[in-house]
């Protein structure tokens, strides 16, 4: 039987969600806990796989079981087995065929950036500079669509194809946090850093809003602007059709 956990976590002790030799990763915390709960090897697949220091406000990962449980209670334990900053939020039997992963229609990512010091938001990329969120959100909406964003990925990637279709991507203020909100089919590895850095260089003035038109057609990653900082980016939701649930 397959079963979707739902999860979520901070991000910065760890060297991103896929397991890898003598590396602390999400992936490894929770194949281990279950593994402990249920005596025997359990690898889950994530829906995604973060970068280091990538938070996640809702992540999926599916894993196999022919042992009988009470979902709250292996929700208990693992929250108990897990460390602090890790969190088990739901457990949910699936169709065997699902896969995380290739199942999610989309996935929205935010990333959040402060102004202001603040001793108590060390999520935030502190940006101690003016933008223009105006001009900003004029060259967000040359990102919208289907297209190739190979500017905007670490190259050397080995994907099938760079095409993704951005559905939503916007700059708003709330509360004291400028964040960067979008939603799109697939990511490339680093994608959503990339553009992020590249509309803070249009927010400065250091870029014009059609130059990222110009960015997307070069397919060079040396053109879009230098990545911004990690542990500002938060994987905020992956979306799944109504039917993934048995």
């Amino acid at each position: 039987m397959r079963f979707f956990i739902e999860i979520s976590y901070k991000g910065t002790n760890y060297h991103g969600w896929q397991q890898q030799p003598n590396a602390n990763t999400l992936q490894a915390e929770i194949n281990k806990a279950l593994s402990v709960i249920f005596n025997s090897n359990i690898d889950v697949t994530g829906a995604g796989r973060t970068d280091a220091g990538v938070h996640a406000k809702q992540m999926f990962a599916h894993f196999d079981c022919d042992t009988s449980f009470d979902v709250q209670h292996l929700i208990f334990k693992l929250n108990s087995f897990l460390p602090s900053d890790i969190a088990v939020h739901d457990i949910f039997k699936v169709r065997d065929d699902a896969n995380c992963r290739f199942d999610a229609i989309s996935r929205t990512y935010q990333y959040h950036i402060v102004q202001k010091k603040d001793p108590f938001n060390k999520m935030a990329y502190l940006l101690q500079k003016e933008l223009d969120i105006e001009v900003m959100n004029v060259a967000t909406q040359h990102i919208i669509g289907k297209q190739d964003f190979t500017s905007f990925s670490k190259v050397n990637t080995q994907t099938f194809t760079n095409d993704c279709d951005v559905m939503f991507a916007k700059w708003e203020v709330v509360n004291s946090e400028l964040i960067f909100t979008i939603k799109a089919d697939r990511f490339l590895r680093n994608m959503v850093r990339a553009i992020v850095g590249t509309l803070i260089d249009i927010g400065v003035g250091k870029k014009a809003t059609d130059d990222v038109q110009k960015i997307i057609a070069k397919r060079d990653r040396s053109e879009s602007g230098m990545s911004a900082p990690a542990h500002g980016l938060f994987l905020y939701k992956v979306k799944y059709l109504n039917n993934i649930k048995v």
